[in-house]
Parts: C-alpha cells; sequence; structure tokens
C-alpha cells in the first residue's frame, strides 16, 4: 500500500479509486509514477509517449498539445516527465560502466543569444561564452550515455571518464589536452582531426554523428533549450539511440515500464519551491509612535 503495510484493498467502482482498509487512504493507479497529481487521462498520456519515444528528432509542447488536444504548458509539463522516465539510471554500479571500445568526446551546447547579451552587458566574453559543456561515451556497437559538466578541463573530464568506464577498457578520444594522463587506467588511442578523421579504428565518428543528431533536434524541433532542463533532453535523444535496434513498440513498452516510481512535480520543474531565506531585518521603531503632533 502506499501510506501502510496492509495488503487488503477494495475498489470504489463510483469514484474508480481503490482504498486501504486499514488507513482508508484513496489511490488510482496512476499512484507512484509519472502520471501522479495529473488531471490529463492516460487515454492522452499513452499517445505521448508513443511519439515522443518514436520521433527521430522529437517533438515540440506545441506539435504534442495540438495532436492530443491539451494546451501547451500542459504538454510541456508531460514531456519533462516523460522524458524522466527515459533516464537510464546511475552508473554506480560496476557492471554498468562502459567497456571495451569506448569514445569519448565532447561539445558544447547554446550560446548564441546568451554571447550578444554577455557583449552588451560587458560581462567576460569568448568564443565560448554562455555555452554549456556536455561529454559523451559511446560504447561501440552498444549504448550512448551524456552528461553535463561544468568545464572541460581536466579534473572534471577525466573525473567523469572513471566514473562511468571500466579501468583497462580502449579509449578514443581527440587530441584535447584534457585527456593527457588518462593512459595510467586505460588504453588511450589518440586522433589527431588536424591531419585526419579516421586512422584505421582510431576515431570518434560514432559520437560526432550523434553529436550531429542531438544537435539538429535541440536547434530544429525545440529551437531554445535552457541550461537548467538540457540534461532532460540528452536523456531523451540518449534514450532513443541506444533503443535505435528496437521497433516503435519496444520502445513505447520501455518507457511505460520505467514510468513507475519516478515522480516529477512542477514545482521541482521550475524550481518553485519554497527555500528558507535569511532572516528579515527588525522593523525600525519611530520615534513617533502614535504619529508626529
Amino acid at each position: 500500500m502506499p501510506r501502510c503495510e496492509c495488503a487488503e484493498y477494495s475498489y470504489l467502482k463510483r469514484r474508480r479509486l481503490w482504498q486501504c482498509k486499514a488507513c482508508r487512504y484513496q489511490y488510482s493507479v496512476k499512484k507512484g509514477s509519472i502520471f501522479e497529481d495529473s488531471a490529463v487521462p492516460l487515454t492522452k498520456w499513452l499517445p505521448a509517449i508513443c511519439l515522443i519515444a518514436n520521433c527521430k528528432n522529437g517533438i515540440s509542447s506545441h506539435e504534442l498539445a495540438r495532436s492530443i488536444g491539451v494546451c501547451q504548458k500542459s504538454a510541456w509539463h508531460m514531456l519533462q516527465r516523460i522524458r524522466l522516465a527515459m533516464q537510464t539510471g546511475s552508473f554506480e554500479k560496476y557492471a554498468d560502466k562502459f567497456d571495451g571500445a569506448v569514445e569519448v568526446d565532447e561539445t558544447y551546447i547554446g550560446g548564441r543569444a546568451r554571447y550578444k547579451r554577455a557583449i552588451a552587458s560587458g560581462e567576460k566574453k569568448g568564443p565560448r561564452t554562455g555555452k554549456t559543456a556536455v561529454v559523451g561515451f559511446l560504447e561501440r556497437g552498444g549504448r550512448v550515455h551524456l552528461t553535463v559538466i561544468d568545464s572541460i578541463r581536466k579534473t572534471p573530464l577525466q573525473g567523469e571518464v572513471r566514473k562511468h568506464v571500466k579501468p583497462g577498457a580502449t579509449v578514443y578520444t581527440d587530441e584535447l589536452n584534457s585527456y593527457r594522463g588518462i593512459d595510467q587506467h586505460y588504453t588511450h588511442q589518440v586522433i589527431n582531426h588536424a591531419e585526419t578523421y579516421v586512422d584505421g579504428l582510431i576515431h570518434t565518428n560514432g559520437l560526432e554523428n550523434f553529436w550531429s543528431l542531438l544537435k539538429r533536434s535541440l536547434s530544429g524541433t525545440y529551437v531554445k533549450v535552457e541550461p537548467y532542463h538540457l540534461f532532460r533532453y540528452l536523456d531523451e535523444q540518449g534514450f532513443r539511440f541506444n533503443a535505435r535496434s528496437g521497433d516503435d513498440g519496444d520502445r513505447f513498452e520501455e518507457v511505460l515500464g520505467r514510468a513507475t516510481g519516478r515522480q516529477l512535480t512542477w514545482n521541482e520543474l521550475t524550481d518553485k519551491t519554497e527555500k528558507p531565506g535569511p532572516p528579515k531585518p527588525p522593523r525600525p521603531v519611530s520615534r513617533y509612535p502614535m504619529g508626529p503632533f
């Protein structure tokens, strides 16, 4: 049961809810899933899952709203909840780490509009002002994983590699200096893009292909994505890439199977949860509590 350990319940036909016989708590089939506390019926949720799971370049909230008959705000919230179900989970287990031939590459996303504002405001500006760094891991012939990082310097970048790649694996990267010293734990193969893009098996073309698919969906379908929500769109594109060998029904069933045990409220999504702020200063006492004479 959602609230107690009682295993006995009854069904309320008029309300279409289940009720625990011990604590009298009423709940629906949406309890404990991405559908919880949503007024949108499942007859609209299921087509939404099918659309976002099988559209190669994604589907915008405006298009989804027209397709299933909801407002744009509800469609956007639905898409973010479905992207939560598309998350692959953590890589804390040793067996979940990448092994074999692994391509590692980094890219920058966004920054065009923010770069103009940085110039106008006089902030520190450069070719990467306002851009968000993303590092990708691709196991050749297998899955992909994407992570948003603060910078592509040596410490954070190699930390992500050690976190997601099993020691002893063969890592293929470009000539970025941040990868130097990684050969202590891995077989490091480097491709110099200034000279060539492929040298036998040494290349990162698999991830380069994925970056083109990702940026095409971000710029063509979603047009603009806030850095705060970028990781959700990375999970979406990564899920479709990892499930590319299945058909539409397989991808739909996989997302639906991940829908339980995950929740995303509107306040969490928009970061509007109340946070304790600093105490307010005491109000000054007037010299004339009843007003001046």
